[in-house]
């Protein structure tokens, strides 16, 4: 287990990873890591992620407010989003915040990330839907990323950019990665005459192989949530998947 000098470093090192990628500009996008229920880790306002330091890591506890922050540094002012995930489901132990071009791309567009086309965003992802709007820094956007949260590990934020979380700080970040990778394989392949989804025993298959292996996590077996084409499938389709039970504790739907 990491000490937290650690996992500040680690949180730099995600930091340069987020900025060396184009995931975030200037000083956009936060990260936080859960100590234990009452303390966590998070990204200073005002700093970008690429040049972070451990000693610009501020620690708050579970209402956001101020433990312990180094002469100069402050938390994220978005720290309210992240405290409501860690709220919500307390089988996460970090979260990420970024504006990945492709996906931040999708959730201007208003359009969530839910066609069935890479077997490993099936798998690892589901779909992503996209939380309505919220004004950035104020509680709207936690009210209204918590209806998303018993369901599944990535949202897009609409008119901003994306949230994940996992288990831990590199599971959490690898979300952020497959959800732009999604969202980048989905536009490029519009240009080409648009993707071939996969079919219900296509589907069927690959949450197979996501029971067995394990992966921790919610992962919905449904897209009826939000759909782009308007075309809602309705749950029914979908909750005699493989899995389906696995991954849920009620299904969001009714």
């Amino acid at each position: 287990m990491k000490n937290e000098m650690e996992i500040k470093e680690q949180i730099c090192e995600i930091g340069k990873r987020m900025y060396n990628r184009g995931m975030v500009a200037a000083n956009d996008g936060n990260i936080s890591v859960k100590l234990n229920d009452n303390t966590f880790l998070c990204t200073p306002t005002g700093v970008s992620k690429g040049f972070m330091t451990p000693e610009s890591i501020c620690k708050v506890d579970e209402n956001g407010n101020v433990i312990q922050a180094n002469h100069g540094f402050r938390p994220s002012s978005e720290i309210k989003m992240h405290m409501r995930v860690y709220q919500k489901r307390p089988d996460v132990g970090a979260v990420v915040h970024a504006h990945p071009v492709y996906a931040t791309t999708f959730a201007v567009a208003g359009i969530p990330l839910t066609r069935p086309v890479l077997s490993e965003a099936v798998m690892s992802l589901g779909c992503v839907p996209i939380a309505e709007y919220g004004t950035p820094s104020t509680m709207e956007i936690p009210d209204r990323l918590e209806k998303y949260l018993p369901y599944y590990d990535a949202v897009l934020l609409e008119s901003h950019g994306a949230l994940t979380w996992s288990t831990d700080l590199l599971a959490a970040y690898h979300k952020m990665e497959s959800v732009e990778f999604y969202a980048e394989i989905l536009y490029r392949s519009r240009m080409l005459g648009g993707p071939r989804e996969f079919d219900r025993e296509e589907i069927k298959k690959l949450y197979e192989v996501r029971r067995k292996s394990g992966m921790p996590g919610r992962h919905p077996a449904t897209i009826c949530l939000s759909r782009e084409d308007g075309n809602d499938p309705g749950c029914a389709d979908y909750r005699n998947f493989p899995g389906y039970e696995y991954d849920f504790v009620g299904d969001g739907c009714d």
